[in-house]
């Protein structure tokens, strides 16, 4: 009898569910869309209940769409990003609108918190620096402005944590995402009462759930759940993770001397290591999803995203052959201008930036000779730009790897996936699943149900690298000057980014 498991992960905009056999084979997949609501600037906010019913409508198509019986599925388990706050209410409803890890309405409480000391209390408890969209500034926020949603708060949860919550009737913080949320003691790995007073948030102590590990079983699929998606009441919900840890294991990271890079809206790269490092220029240590493991990050929302808003806004596709995809165009376009003859830099800081704090997007070093293929090669390079900026942050405290493994949207392009080979001048592997959150958190479910005994044993079986690409050291010469040039834009753009909000 041929076995299955489900992984559901949920995105700052989409949800998808997929299914994979335990030799990671991905049988099936199946996505939906919570849209995201901008009441305010600054304010990024989605239905809780509408992305609840996407979740239950993915697993119902995925299962549909494999055609394959419900009780040959084994486990389940959810992903989702990190950050951000789902509260669930003392009323048994959803306490506020689910709000996404690129709200940026509480930044004049970690502003705070870094001027008056509090920041410097924390620190060598929570091992990370403070952001806006951490569940301790948005909860200092909504008792500031918001207070009978604050009170009326019963439990604490990530997005995933909310979407486990729902399957399964079962409350639990698990801990990838709760130690990068500021409210988790990381060092000691507890809950920390004196922690939450330092922020004036001590309350919240009762509306934490308890601790769990992303492969503990959490609860099983409850009556209604079974009813509205064809799987099995009774079916095993493991605690499941943070997305980009679900992709790392997805990608075998289980050894510390690894180091992956994840191109998406994000610019997640990553190591794990048995101590955190303190004092250096590693912003974020949190939990990995192996106990005894912590996940070294430098991340920014400077990646692949900003060629989604140029491809709307200011790329110009009239050149298209035709039967040619918009993404093919693209790679035609880079391919057409080599690197040493484009002298236009992209800051990818449509979102947000890795440099200055109000930094912006910019094309810089236009001329008339400029046509649309340098904009967009410029575009290209300088998201690898930005994720050099943090692997370089990376490799000051560890050695330089063998390879990088390379997951999001980058690695269907083949163009983009070589220079990021030759821009980092090490050889980058993709992996066969598409997936790959997904692919994560459907690991965790099978070690839950007992088939494999850990991470490194479900790895063995599920994960495939499909592509390796070697780096053109010749090319690496050229971007090497030409990230030197970069950094020094970006530099000089500082003295200026103050101006625009006057």
């Amino acid at each position: 009898m041929k076995q299955y498991v489900m992984g559901l992960d949920n995105g700052g905009t989409s949800t998808k569910a997929a299914l994979f056999d335990l030799k990671g084979n991905q049988i099936s997949v199946f996505s939906a869309s919570t849209p995201i609501e901008t009441p305010k600037s600054g304010y990024t906010e989605r239905d809780m209940d509408l992305l609840w019913e996407n979740n239950l409508l993915c697993m119902k198509k995925t299962v549909e769409i494999a055609n394959i019986n419900p009780g040959d599925i084994i486990g389940v388990s959810v992903c989702g990003h990190g950050k951000g706050l789902y509260a669930w209410g003392m009323d048994d409803r959803p306490a506020y609108k689910g709000i996404v890890s690129t709200d940026t309405r509480a930044w004049e409480y970690t502003e705070k918190w870094y001027n008056n000391g509090v920041f410097e209390q924390v620190y060598e408890r929570i091992c990370q620096q403070l952001m806006p969209c951490q569940q301790a500034a948005l909860l200092a926020w909504l008792k500031d402005h918001n207070r009978d949603v604050y009170d009326n708060i019963r439990w604490v949860f990530s997005v995933k944590d909310y979407i486990r919550f729902r399957l399964t009737g079962e409350a639990y913080c698990e801990a990838t995402d709760i130690s990068g949320s500021g409210l988790l003691n990381v060092r000691d790995r507890v809950f920390d009462r004196e922690l939450l007073e330092c922020y004036g948030i001590v309350e919240v102590y009762d509306k934490l759930a308890p601790l769990k590990y992303s492969y503990d079983l959490c609860g099983k699929l409850t009556d209604e759940v079974a009813v509205k998606t064809g799987l099995l009441e009774g079916t095993p919900v493991a605690g499941g993770m943070f997305d980009i840890d679900a992709c790392a294991i997805a990608m075998d990271i289980t050894k510390p001397e690894q180091l992956c890079t994840i191109a998406g809206t994000w610019s997640i790269n990553e190591f794990i290591a048995e101590e955190p490092v303190l004092y250096g220029p590693v912003a974020m240590n949190s939990l990995f999803a192996m106990p005894g493991y912590y996940l070294l990050e430098e991340c920014s929302a400077t990646s692949a995203g900003n060629l989604e808003w140029c491809m709307e806004n200011l790329i110009d596709f009239n050149g298209m052959q035709k039967g040619e995809s918009r993404y093919d165009f693209l790679s035609r376009q880079v391919e057409s201008v080599l690197p040493e003859e484009c002298d236009v830099y992209f800051l990818p800081f449509l979102y947000s930036s890795n440099a200055h704090p109000l930094g912006k997007g910019s094309l810089v070093g236009l001329t008339t000779y400029h046509k649309n293929a340098h904009i967009i090669r410029a575009i290209y390079e300088g998201v690898v730009y930005s994720h050099k900026t943090h692997i370089d942050k990376l490799l000051k405290v560890r050695d330089k790897p063998d390879v990088v493994r390379m997951a999001g949207g980058v690695v269907n392009s083949p163009v983009w996936v070589q220079m990021f080979a030759d821009i980092l001048g090490l050889p980058i592997e993709t992996i066969k699943a598409k997936e790959l959150g997904a692919l994560g958190c459907a690991m965790a479910a099978t070690v839950a149900a007992g088939r494999f005994a850990d991470y490194v044993e479900a790895a063995r079986h599920m994960v495939h690298v499909e592509k390796k690409v070697m780096p053109d050291m010749e090319k690496h010469e050229i971007y090497f000057k030409k990230y030197k040039k970069y950094t020094a834009v970006k530099e000089a753009l500082d003295i200026a980014w103050p101006l625009f909000t006057v």
